[in-house]
C-alpha cells in the first residue's frame, strides 16, 4: 500500500498542516502559519503539543527533537504594525510536560524567521542582502534581520561559522537595539544596576536584572556556591534547585508569574580557559571576555549553547557599569563582547551611552547562520486536538 493511500484512508483521523522546518543558529524550529493555528489558547496549546509530540521524552510521535533546542515553534502571520513585514510569535514547547511557554523570544529562531520570510515571499527579495522587519509578538518589539540572498532565495553556502553548529554558512545579522524594555518597560526593571537581595535558604545574593531582547537575571557563579572555573558545566541537582529558587524569587519581585521561562537565569564568571561541554573543544582565556551559561526551560536544564537573546542581554549588561556582568567582564574598548559558553564562544556587538542616570542602547547585535531543512505537510492526530 502506498503512503498516499494510507493518508487518504486515515484522513478522518488526521489533520494535515503545512509546515516548514528551519535551523536557526544553534536551534531548530517548526514554522506554521498563524491561520492554521487555533485561536483559543487551550486548543492552540493542544495543537502545538501534538505538533511536537509532547509530552514524551523522545517526542517520537511528533516533530520535536527531544531537546530544549529543537522543541521550538514559530507562528508566522501578517503584520499588525506598519513598521513590520510580518508578525512572529515564538512558542517553547516542553519536551516532558504538557506545557507551552510564550513568555520569551528565541534569538536563534528569530534568525530563521528572516529565511522564512524570503522563501515564502513575505518580503521583496533584494540582492545581496534583504532586510526583514520582524514584529515579535512575545515582547511587542521590532527585530531587524539582514538575510544574504541570491537568485530570489536565501543563500546556503558561506564562510561564517558558529560554535554549536557543524560547517558554515552566510552570516545573518540580527539587530536588537529596539527591544529594550520589551517585557517590563525599562532596560533596568528594578531601577538599579545591581540589587542585593535576601533570598530565603540562599542568603544575600547580588543580581542584575536587564530587559533587552529577553528579560534576564545575571548572578555570579560563587553566589550560587559554584566555583567560577566550573562555569560552563553540567549543573548538579542542587544547583538547579538554587537557580529555580532564585528565579522564582526575582519573578515575584518583578510581579510576573512564577514557574515561567523568565527572567532567564544567566550565571557569569570572569574570563578563564575551559573545555566546551558539548564537544570538549578547548577555549582559552584570551579568546573570551566573559564566561557564562544559561539555565533555562521548564524543567530547568543547561542550555547546551547560548540563546541569541540572552547573549544580547548579557553583552549589553557587560557595558553598563555597576552590573554583575560588567564586574565579571574583561574591559575591551571595541564594540564586541566575546562570550564563552557550553558550546564554545560567540561574539556580540554592544554599545551603550550612559550619563549616570539614563542608559541608552546604541548597538545590540550578533550574527547567526540559518538553513531551510524541510517544507511540506505534517499530519496531526485529531484525537490529540
Amino acid at each position: 500500500m502506498r503512503m498516499s493511500d494510507t493518508v487518504r484512508e486515515g484522513s478522518a483521523e488526521l489533520a494535515a498542516v503545512p509546515c516548514t522546518v528551519i535551523r536557526g543558529g544553534t536551534s531548530k524550529g517548526v514554522f506554521v502559519r498563524e491561520q492554521d493555528v487555533p485561536r483559543d489558547p487551550a486548543a492552540r496549546d493542544r495543537f502545538l503539543l501534538a505538533l511536537m509530540g509532547s509530552p514524551d521524552p523522545r517526542q517520537i510521535d511528533g516533530l520535536g527533537g527531544a531537546d530544549l533546542l529543537t522543541t521550538k515553534v514559530a507562528i508566522i502571520g501578517p503584520p499588525t504594525r506598519p513598521d513590520a513585514d510580518l508578525d512572529y510569535t515564538f512558542a517553547q514547547v516542553s519536551v516532558t510536560r504538557p506545557q507551552v511557554h510564550f513568555d520569551i523570544n528565541c534569538g536563534n529562531i528569530s534568525s530563521a524567521v528572516g529565511i522564512y520570510a524570503v522563501e515564502k515571499g513575505l518580503v521583496s527579495c533584494r540582492e545581496p542582502v534583504t532586510r526583514v522587519r520582524i514584529h515579535n509578538r512575545n515582547t511587542g518589539t521590532i527585530l531587524l534581520a539582514e538575510v544574504p540572498v541570491g537568485n530570489g532565495h536565501a543563500l546556503v553556502e558561506g564562510d561564517y561559522a558558529i560554535d554549536g553548529v557543524p560547517g558554515s554558512g552566510p552570516a545573518i545579522a540580527m539587530d536588537y537595539r529596539l527591544t529594550a524594555g520589551g517585557a517590563t518597560g525599562a532596560l533596568l526593571p528594578t531601577g538599579n544596576r545591581q540589587d542585593l537581595i535576601a533570598v530565603p535558604d540562599l542568603g544575600a545574593i547580588a543580581v542584575s536584572v536587564v530587559d533587552i531582547a529577553n528579560l534576564c537575571l545575571m548572578v555570579r557563579a560563587e553566589s550560587l556556591h559554584v566555583s567560577p572555573d566550573d562555569i560552563p558545566g553540567v549543573p548538579t541537582a542542587d544547583l538547579l534547585a538554587r537557580v529555580d529558587h532564585l528565579q522564582r524569587f526575582v519573578a515575584r519581585r518583578l510581579g510576573i508569574p512564577e514557574g515561567g521561562l523568565t527572567p532567564i537565569p544567566i550565571i557569569v564568571s570572569p574570563p578563564h580557559s575551559f573545555r566546551s561541554v558539548v564537544t570538549q573543544t578547548e577555549v582559552t582565556q584570551d579568546q573570551v571576555d566573559i564566561v557564562s551559561e544559561v539555565i533555562g526551560g521548564q524543567p530547568l536544564t543547561l542550555h547546551k549553547a547560548f540563546p541569541g537573546t540572552a547573549s544580547v542581554t548579557l553583552a549589553v549588561a557587560s557595558r553598563i557599569p555597576g552590573t554583575v556582568a560588567y564586574e565579571a567582564c574583561r574591559r575591551d574598548p571595541s564594540g564586541t563582547v566575546r562570550i564563552g559558553h557550553p558550546s564554545g564562544r560567540m561574539e556580540v556587538g554592544a554599545r551603550v551611552s550612559d550619563d549616570g542616570d539614563t542608559v541608552t542602547v546604541n548597538e545590540a547585535s550578533y550574527h547567526r547562520t540559518a538553513r531551510l531543512i524541510m517544507d511540506g505537510i505534517t499530519y496531526l492526530r485529531k484525537a490529540k486536538l
